[in-house]
């Protein structure tokens, strides 16, 4: 674990670094969500974020099918699911009013065939959680997912730390990756992962390297899945209940916020919206 004191109150990001933010990156459950369903306030301060200019992405380890209502209907650029294997992105057209959503296209990291293949393997791996990890089960959203598999340890389902890693283990045992987010562990064959995901996006979108110009974007977090991007971004930020996490944790974000959740996420939006407003304010 990393000492707790590298993680700064969120108030002490400095504005010259908020300054230079075009693009934020975030995770949805239990970051953007609360109790498993977006919160008004998030909701809001993506909007927020989008009406100022900025490209938002969320990445996430849920999988396609549940995230393709949120990529028509939510103010982002772009979903990543499946720990960044799988791009969903709005195609915008223009109106009268402004640019208006026409739909929503996949692009895979994955050829066909590839995902074909991996499939079949993954649901073996799965089968072999099942039977070796007693009171393990799939996930709920299980069958929208292409290219991973998740195994739920505290969304609807309860496994203990020991039972986590031993699902893991198992996992890995069969050449997978695996991580564990706030409510799942999910697992797949490639190497992809959020931070490669988020590459790979950067690239498709905006024809851009995001290694060239990292701090010019933020990421918010709330648990062991997100440590690759803390690490990777120095504008990092953890919504408060990271804290539960701490003892998991080998890179910490740089920052944390006062609240927890979707109200965490208001609180980043308010931040980094602020020098922007106020260079708007009438003299």
């Amino acid at each position: 674990m990393t000492d707790d004191k590298a993680m700064q109150p969120l108030e002490q990001w400095p504005e010259a670094d908020r300054r230079q933010i075009f693009g934020v990156f975030t995770d949805i459950d239990d970051t953007l969500t609360t109790d498993g369903a977006i919160t008004d306030e998030a909701l809001a301060a993506l909007g927020r974020l989008k009406d100022a200019g900025l490209h938002v992405i969320a990445i996430t380890g849920r999988p396609v099918g549940w995230s393709l209502p949120f990529a028509r209907s939510w103010p982002v650029d772009a979903i990543v699911p499946e720990n960044g294997s799988v791009a969903l992105v709005r195609d915008m057209a223009h109106s009268p009013h402004g640019q208006v959503p026409v739909g929503v296209r996949r692009l895979y990291q994955q050829d066909e065939a590839t995902r074909r293949a991996n499939f079949a393997r993954m649901q073996q791996v799965a089968q072999r959680v099942l039977r070796e990890v007693p009171g393990s089960t799939l996930a709920q959203d299980s069958a929208g997912r292409e290219t991973d598999i998740a195994i739920d340890h505290s969304e609807f389902a309860h496994l203990s730390a020991s039972d986590i890693a031993r699902v893991v283990s198992i996992m890995q045992s069969e050449g997978m990756s695996a991580t564990v987010s706030s409510i799942h562990v999910n697992a797949w064959y490639g190497g992809h992962n959020k931070l490669e995901g988020a590459r790979w996006i950067v690239r498709e979108l905006y024809g851009r390297d995001l290694d060239a110009e990292r701090h010019r974007w933020v990421y918010v977090g709330d648990s062991t899945n997100d440590q690759l991007m803390f690490e990777a971004f120095s504008n990092s930020v953890g919504v408060a209940n990271i804290r539960r996490f701490l003892s998991d944790l080998t890179h910490l974000p740089h920052y944390v916020s006062r609240y927890e959740r979707g109200a965490g996420f208001g609180e980043m939006a308010t931040l980094l919206l602020e020098p922007r407003t106020a260079s708007h304010r009438p003299a």
